[in-house]
């Protein structure tokens, strides 16, 4: 990859750039065009295909090492969103702040248990639901992506890709339980605010509204218990090798497909093209980003960073633009090449290396942080998006939703850069 990466022309980032673009703006100015799942895998063919040609004679190890990757992504995420919605949370809660941040908030802690997709596929649908009967809900599904979909998974490699590509490069499977303070950090900011944004919300609700949701009020049941424990088997074939950590995931979303009773996903509305629309335009990102993280991992010392908060803001940067996990790889491998041998540190070893921990602190909550600023910052971000227009939520375009997400997290990207240059 080196090689590569320090003769590869900068041209070759240009259909990169065209798929972030078209992400973007197609959906404001195709609209119609753009929600269809063929076209959009009209669009990824055109852009992707030359790379994909001009990668299998040039650089065909970095090719195959991206598919791998996606293929690993898309079993994941894909089994997580299959058999999370094979669980259905019936019923419908009173819709006030308190509930509302109550599901948030085990949402928080469940996405270090079974990954922010397999916690935002099984919370998303009762969340919006439950606020089915009010008018002022715009900022439930931008609060739910930031807290139940990114930040929230921080404590565990299960929580969210990066962290668990982490773990297979050597990092102890505890370590991340040290960022608690970070994590409550994020969490508990964040579930402040909505606190304070809903509760402003539903004073302004109607009375007649108010009303009905309260008469409409049905208690939680479960339906599709048979899910649960191929969930729990999901969680488990991440710690096996591939290729059998990929099949025992789509073996298990088989059972769930073939076995499962239906009646719940019916009750979710379940449907395949949300993680259809993720495969199609993912398979575009994994190839298209290749010559881009090929650039930084040659050429990464040349950005000059040498301090641990200048290593979280251009992690979390990158990781809102070209998927968390890779970036997370890229500046792992920077932050060993630079610093392996700083004295009076604390140090981590891992299997390719050895870095600073406040390097790998950095790295870690950037990832996973900064993975919310975009739909495409992280896996769940779209899905959760799909499913709330599907249920008549009318979700922010690309750049809106990037500018609410961005400015809310501020003070949490504020706090840690401070950290880091005072304890770095």
């Amino acid at each position: 990859m080196e090689h590569f990466g320090e003769s590869v022309p900068l041209w070759a980032v240009i259909p990169f750039a065209i798929m972030l673009l078209g992400i973007a703006i197609l959906p404001l100015v195709a609209h119609h065009w753009w929600e269809s799942n063929r076209n959009r895998g009209i669009f990824t063919a055109i852009v992707a295909t030359p790379m994909v040609i001009y990668l299998a004679m040039k650089y065909p190890e970095g090719l195959l090492h991206s598919g791998h990757e996606y293929v690993s992504f898309l079993a994941l995420l894909g089994s997580l969103y299959v058999i999370a919605g094979g669980i259905h949370l019936s019923g419908d809660l009173e819709a006030t702040p308190r509930t509302n941040v109550a599901i948030l908030a085990v949402g928080a802690v469940l996405a270090n248990l079974i990954g922010t997709t397999g916690a935002s596929m099984l919370l998303i649908r009762i969340l919006l639901r439950t606020n089915a009967q009010r008018k002022n809900v715009a900022h439930l599904p931008l609060f739910f992506i930031l807290i139940v979909s990114n930040c929230a998974g921080l404590l565990t490699p299960m929580g969210d890709p990066p962290l668990f590509l982490g773990y297979l490069r050597g990092v102890p499977f505890v370590w991340t339980l040290k960022l608690w303070p970070f994590w409550l950090l994020a969490v508990g900011y964040l579930l402040t605010v909505f606190f304070v944004l809903d509760r402003r919300a539903y004073a302004r609700e109607k009375a007649t509204d108010i009303a009905r949701d309260a008469t409409e009020k049905v208690p939680l049941q479960v339906q599709g218990w048979l899910n649960v424990p191929l969930l729990i088997g999901v969680i488990g074939a991440i710690f096996l090798p591939t290729p059998y950590r990929e099949a025992a995931m789509v073996g298990l979303t088989l059972v769930s497909v073939f076995l499962a009773p239906k009646p719940a996903r019916v009750a979710n509305g379940f449907n395949y093209e949300p993680i259809i629309e993720v495969a199609i335009l993912f398979a575009g990102i994994f190839v298209t980003m290749v010559p881009a993280l090929a650039l930084l991992e040659a050429r990464g010392g040349e950005l000059g960073l040498d301090q641990p908060w200048q290593f979280f803001l251009i992690t979390g940067g990158l990781s809102s633009m070209l998927d968390n996990a890779p970036t997370y790889l890229t500046f792992l491998a920077t932050a060993m090449g630079l610093h392996v041998h700083e004295s009076g540190a604390a140090m981590i070893t891992l299997t390719d290396g050895a870095l600073p921990e406040v390097f790998l602190v950095a790295i870690s909550t950037a990832a996973v942080f900064m993975g919310a600023n975009t739909y495409i910052g992280n896996g769940p971000n779209f899905m959760v998006k799909a499913i709330s227009e599907s249920m008549d939520y009318k979700m922010p375009s690309f750049f809106g939703f990037a500018a609410r997400a961005v400015l809310t997290l501020a003070p949490v990207y504020v706090a840690m850069v401070v950290y880091l240059a005072v304890f770095g």
